[in-house]
C-alpha cells in the first residue's frame, strides 16, 4: 500500500486548476477543512487561549524546548537518508547536549552555544529522493498537507525511535503531552494570522490551501512563482468546484 502510495505521489503532477494547483480531490478537502475548522472553533482555539492564560511564556517556551528535543532522533533520520551529514551531525550533537546539559531538553543549551538547529523530515526525504509533491489533501486534525507529506508524516512517527519507548507507566504519556502543548502555544502566539485565514477570509480552504503550497515549497527551495501566484486574489463569487 505504501509503494503504491509513493508511486501516486511520483506521477500525479498535472494541475487539476488553472493556477497551478493539483487538486482532484478538493470537494472531499472541502468537508475535511470544515471539520477541521469546526474543531478549531469549539477546541483549539479555546484550549489555546486558556494555555496561555495559565501558563507564562517562559513555562510554555521550556515545554516547546523539550518537544523539539524529542524530535531531533527524526530529524538526525532523515539527515541520514537525505545524505546531508552536517544535519545529521547537528541533530546528534543538539541532542546530546539538550539532553544532558539542557536538563532533558528543557533548556535550549545547544542554541545558547551557537549550534543551529536542523529541521526536515520525511516529506523532504522523499523530495531529495525525486518523488512529487502529488495532490493537495487535506487532512483531519493536522490540516492542509499533500500526498508526499501525509506519507512523510506518518512515516516520521514510525521511524523515529521515541515512538517505541513505553516505559508502562504515565511517563509515556510526555511526549505526545508536550508536542500538544506546543501546539497550543502556536495557535496562540499565531491566533491573528491563523483566524484571519479560517474566519475572515472569503474562501478560508483556498487561502489555507494556498499558503500550505507556497511555504512548503519555498521550505523545499521550489520557485513558487513557478507553481502558485502568491498575488493571485481570490474571488470570493467563484463556484470552487467549477473547474
Amino acid at each position: 500500500m505504501t509503494l503504491l502510495a509513493l508511486g501516486g505521489c511520483a506521477t500525479q503532477e498535472t494541475p487539476t486548476r488553472a493556477d497551478g494547483i493539483n487538486d482532484p480531490y478538493e470537494r472531499t478537502n472541502r468537508q475535511i477543512h470544515a471539520f477541521n475548522k469546526g474543531l478549531d472553533t469549539v477546541v483549539v482555539r479555546p484550549v489555546s487561549k486558556g494555555y496561555a492564560a495559565v501558563l507564562p511564556q517562559e513555562v510554555r517556551g521550556l515545554v516547546n524546548n523539550f518537544s523539539d528535543n524529542l524530535s531531533e532522533p527524526a530529524v538526525f533520520i532523515n539527515s541520514v537518508l537525505q545524505a546531508d551529514i552536517k544535519g545529521a551531525g547537528l541533530a546528534t550533537l543538539r541532542f546530546a547536549m539538550n539532553t544532558t546539559i539542557g536538563i532533558l531538553g528543557l533548556v535550549d543549551a545547544a542554541t545558547e552555544l551557537k549550534v543551529p538547529q536542523h529541521e526536515t523530515d520525511f516529506g523532504e526525504t522523499l523530495a531529495v529522493w525525486g518523488f512529487g509533491e502529488g495532490a493537495f489533501i487535506e487532512l483531519p486534525f493536522f490540516g492542509a498537507s499533500t500526498q508526499r507529506d501525509a506519507i512523510g508524516l506518518v512515516t516520521d512517527f514510525f521511524t523515529n525511535p521515541l515512538t517505541y519507548v513505553n516505559l508502562d507507566s504515565p511517563e509515556e504519556y510526555i511526549p505526545p503531552t508536550a508536542r500538544g502543548a506546543k501546539v497550543l502555544d502556536i495557535r496562540d502566539r499565531f491566533g491573528e494570522t491563523i483566524d484571519s485565514v479560517l474566519y475572515e477570509s472569503a474562501d478560508s480552504y483556498a487561502q489555507s490551501r494556498q499558503l500550505y503550497l507556497q511555504n512548503r515549497r519555498f521550505e523545499l527551495g521550489v520557485d513558487v512563482t513557478d507553481d502558485i501566484d502568491p498575488f493571485d486574489s481570490i474571488d470570493p463569487y467563484e463556484d470552487p468546484y467549477d473547474q
